[in-house]
């Protein structure tokens, strides 16, 4: 699934070259792509309409238009987003040149006033789509999506609290998008071993220079992320039609049997929370669940 720094790599691509551009008409070609709105409403409401620019919340792309209204997408598991000339083949570029991609899996496409087009693409039909009133947009998330680990917000003391009193394990936590917005299974493996942190330690097991840790170890590795456009294990491309390079820089992720970059232990792979999780056993030290105090500890 695209996570915060595939989807950040498709909005600093497409944001330059979509500002100010007018969508001459949007074509839904597979209904569940707007669901439950009926595909024509959508259309209605986005044709004809200039993009003021794109931003992104989470995993989520916003895509803002005049009239006040805001184009919200979904990348989910396999979906991209391809700006391309019009009536031209998709195509992936890899080390190998160019390589035709069939337009079998094209769910959306953008005719814009320049003689391009945007084309949102899913291999399993999860991405989706809806407009939203363009102030409604941070209420609509409220709840649902936490604080942005890019942020001024994102701080040692802001992750204590979101932690404080959980039992879940730090993967779970990081996964929870409701607390943090956009870290997903990789880059919270990658995360975590940066911290020096085992993925099965209680979230609220953590004291301030774990907290601290943890705050570095989730940024360095979304930079990292943004520095190689994106990972692509199975279907990510970025908004070009070429694939991220951040999958040959992996830490932990995917690497299990081989020694750890840091102290040279094989790296192991566990399942949590139904997500394989790649770790070293030798660095990542295993916090232990901090009591409660007793009654008559603080007499």
């Amino acid at each position: 699934m695209p996570e915060l720094p595939e989807v950040e790599t498709i909005r600093r691509q497409l944001e330059p070259e979509l500002r100010g551009r007018r969508i001459e008409q949007l074509e839904v070609l597979d209904p569940r792509w707007t669901r439950p709105v009926d595909p024509r409403r959508l259309e209605q409401e986005v044709s004809g309409r200039q993009i003021l620019g794109l931003r992104r919340r989470g995993k989520y792309l916003l895509m803002d238009l005049d009239g006040e209204l805001t184009l919200v997408m979904h990348l989910r598991m396999t979906g991209n987003l391809l700006l391309v000339e019009q009536g031209d083949p998709v195509v992936a570029v890899d080390e190998e040149g160019f390589e035709p991609v069939a337009d079998r899996h094209l769910r959306a496409r953008f005719e814009l006033d320049d003689g391009r087009e945007l084309r949102f693409s899913d291999a399993r039909r999860f991405g989706e789509a809806f407009v939203l009133p363009s102030a409604g947009v941070e209420e609509r998330f409220a709840g649902r999506l936490g604080v942005e680990p890019l942020s001024g917000q994102f701080s040692a003391e802001t992750i204590l609290a979101l932690a404080a009193g959980r039992s879940a394990p730090l993967k779970s936590f990081l996964l929870d998008q409701s607390r943090i917005a956009g870290v997903g299974n990789i880059y919270a493996d990658e995360a975590l071993w940066r911290a020096e942190l085992h993925p099965l330690s209680p979230a609220g097991s953590m004291r301030r220079e774990h907290a601290e840790a943890l705050r570095e170890g989730v940024r360095g590795a979304l930079r990292a992320g943004l520095d190689g456009g994106g990972a692509s294990i199975d279907d990510y491309l970025d908004a070009r039609g070429r694939r991220g390079t951040m999958q040959d820089e992996f830490l932990v992720h995917t690497r299990e049997g081989e020694p750890c970059p840091r102290c040279g232990t094989a790296i192991r792979r566990i399942v949590v929370a139904g997500r394989s999780t790649y770790f070293c056993p030798g660095c990542q030290v295993r916090l232990r669940r901090r009591r409660r105090a007793r009654q008559e500890d603080r007499r």
